[in-house]
């Protein structure tokens, strides 16, 4: 199996950092192929505009969708999308390894998705290619995060306690392009687990990616 990472953190040596570094060693040990995007070690460019395009349809007017298809149909993505797109391509499953600030992805992430996840790449709507006709269709994704409060603060308002609604805009991304999206790892209240807690969460994340 052929596994992409991509973390979004700044701290390498952070819970996040540990998990990404927990779930390479065993994919690894069990002979599958991992390659990872470290988001902020790369510098990625977390703004969708003019410069992700090598041609512009309509420079007097930017539209990115309508830029989207047409980079998608010529080639003309900037050669740090091309690249992630590459990675996508290549890789079986895809995990996407954050911690949740102020309700959501972090900034680099959720550009990351807008930026690489690009009509006519991932999905075409104008051509009925969503969800299960979605481009990148085959593939599975999973969402390993981390929480800084509590989980009991997290799930007040979902008593079903599904994780699919803690984080809706990425589930539903993934699956409009065709991803099978797996159940998500997740460890609460990060911020205040014990090293012992943590070589705990280790132990289980593994496990969980040996059963992949």
């Amino acid at each position: 199996m052929k596994v992409l990472i991509v973390l979004a953190h700044p701290e390498p040596k952070s819970l996040n950092g540990s998990l990404k570094d927990v779930a390479a060693q065993a994919l690894r040990e069990n002979n599958h192929e991992v390659k990872v995007s470290d988001l902020y070690d790369m510098g990625f460019k977390a703004t969708l505009d003019r410069k992700d395009f090598l041609n512009l349809q309509n420079p007097d007017r930017f539209n990115p969708i309508t830029e989207q298809l047409h980079a998608a149909q010529t080639d003309g993505f900037a050669p740090d999308i091309k690249a992630e797109m590459e990675k996508i391509e290549w890789a079986d499953l895809l995990i996407l390894q954050f911690p949740i600030w102020y309700g959501g992805m972090p900034a680099i992430l959720k550009g990351w998705m807008e930026r690489v996840f690009a009509s006519g790449f991932s999905s075409d709507m104008f051509q009925g290619k969503i969800y299960d006709k979605g481009l990148l269709k085959g593939k599975k994704a999973m969402l390993s995060f981390t929480t800084g409060g509590a989980e009991e603060n997290y799930y007040m308002d979902l008593p079903d306690k599904d994780p699919a609604s803690l984080l809706p805009v990425i589930t539903e991304n993934l699956k409009f392009s065709g991803f099978e999206v797996l159940k998500p790892f997740m460890i609460f209240g990060a911020i205040m687990l014990s090293e012992e807690d943590a070589e705990k969460h280790f132990v289980e994340y593994k496990k969980r990616i040996g059963e992949l």
